[in-house]
């Protein structure tokens, strides 16, 4: 049982993206960041201030998916949300639709 549990784990740290671009992330509100010269300006000071924090609490690899996993959980303190196709496995299927 533990053996399947450590192979999911190790499976969903797989399936998150790195979504740096501002128009893969939106508010809360569904409002996507660049859409409002405001929040594109929010955009880039949360950014900066995440990407150290997730150098040093995940890995100073952009790619690896302990820096992007600790990335997106500063944004999302900010009221900042992922919604890159391959954000979530499950937006592969639905992606199209939006």
């Amino acid at each position: 049982m533990r053996v399947l549990v450590a192979l999911g784990m190790a499976a969903s740290l797989l399936a998150i993206s790195a979504a740096e671009p501002p128009w893969q992330w939106q508010t809360f509100h569904g409002v996507r960041m660049d859409s409002d010269p405001v929040l594109l300006s929010r955009f880039d000071r949360i950014y900066r201030y995440c990407l150290p924090e997730a150098n040093y609490r995940g890995s100073p690899y952009p790619t690896d998916a302990w820096h992007i996993t600790a990335l997106r959980s500063c944004m999302s303190r900010f009221g900042v949300a992922d919604r890159g196709a391959y954000s979530y496995p499950a937006n592969r299927l639905f992606y199209p639709l939006f």
